[in-house]
């Protein structure tokens, strides 16, 4: 089973790049993020004549997440539990089976959390971006924690607006303060690995120079000036099923591409 991410950054305007992507790779599960479209106007011929079955969590002109899947999508769940009031559309799970066995998948869209708004003892201010980035992150810990207990194999994947180590990054330099790369977002990110998760494409690949977000200004992407902050995580069960994970860094130089490329991983499911 081949399962894949993309942050499409817009579907009414990158809908060629998915088109493009979809009949050349030929993933039997990914998960979009940043659609930017409510449920009712998402232009589902696109994937659905393509033969996947799809499940949107939408949102009117940013967020919103989505799963295709070729074989049917079962138990979809839309929000990320823990906060009543959050209607950010940013997290969706659904459960596929196969002849060798299921699969719950998640597909997040992790809060970006920039401007880091600090107060005088250098603490997230409340209601600021970077404090919901990291009540976001905690509420995810709790989740997962959840989905371990089903003892089943899991893949969580999208775009997590993480950086986890300096070799993810051409210049780590220039991120220390950005929200995607101080400590405590780390920090965070590294507690949900120790639940017991394993990066894909870590377990595959080593060393710097492998991103999957290029800034559209400057020529960043001609000078391989990005960044890795889309991701797999698997639990120990899919884990064990790892066959494969790469980043399809050629998408960024097609027509009218997104900022950010797919992921996908395959496993023996």
């Amino acid at each position: 089973m081949k399962i894949a991410s993309f942050n499409i950054n817009g579907i009414k305007a990158r809908g060629a790049a998915l088109e493009r992507w979809l009949d050349a790779a030929q993933p039997d599960l990914a998960v979009l993020q940043e659609i930017k479209s409510i449920d009712d106007t998402f232009p589902r011929a696109l994937i659905e004549d393509r033969g996947y079955h799809l499940e949107t969590h939408g949102q009117k002109g940013f967020n919103g997440v989505a799963i295709l899947s070729k074989l049917p999508l079962e138990d979809v769940t839309r929000g990320l539990p823990g906060d009543d009031d959050d209607l950010q559309a940013r997290w969706i799970e659904a459960t596929v089976s196969t002849p060798k066995g299921a699969l719950r998948v998640v597909g997040l869209y992790l809060p970006n959390g920039n401007p880091v708004e600090l107060d005088a003892d250098g603490q997230p201010v409340p209601g600021g971006k970077y404090a919901y980035k990291l009540a976001w992150m905690a509420r995810m810990e709790a989740r997962l924690r959840d989905l371990l207990a089903l003892e089943m194999p899991l893949a969580v994947m999208g775009d997590y607006n993480i950086i986890p180590q300096a070799e993810d990054a051409a210049r780590p330099e220039a991120w220390r303060k950005d929200a995607l790369f101080r400590l405590p977002s780390r920090q965070a990110f590294r507690r949900m690995l120790h639940l017991g998760f394993t990066d894909a494409f870590r377990a595959q690949t080593q060393g710097p120079g492998h991103y999957s977000f290029w800034d559209y200004q400057a020529g960043a992407f001609e000078r391989n000036d990005g960044i890795r902050i889309d991701h797999i995580l698997l639990n120990a069960y899919a884990a064990d099923l790892l066959q494969h994970c790469q980043i399809d860094t050629a998408e960024r130089a097609g027509e009218k591409p997104s900022d950010h490329v797919p992921i996908w991983a395959e496993l023996a499911l």
